[in-house]
């Protein structure tokens, strides 16, 4: 094995654990409010609405494309 396989290998084990250590992470957690998007009958992009509570306790709203919830009735 050279050197440059073994050093990518190694940063790789190295993001992956940070990953790890983030994700496990609970102290601090957001909590979401509501989760709304325009009704339609069908299976379309959408632009949907997010309310949550940030770390610090804060009402935050977030807007963000998704596929409308008749995507996922469809066959």
């Amino acid at each position: 094995m050279n050197i440059r396989a073994l050093s990518l290998s190694v940063a790789l084990a190295c993001i992956a654990f940070a990953g790890l250590a983030q994700a496990n992470d609970t102290s601090a957690t957001s909590k979401v409010v509501s989760l709304t998007e325009p009704p339609t009958q069908l299976c379309k992009v959408v632009t949907a609405d997010m309310k949550y509570i940030d770390k610090a306790g804060n009402p935050e709203e977030i807007s963000y494309r998704k596929l409308s919830d008749a995507c996922s009735q469809q066959n």
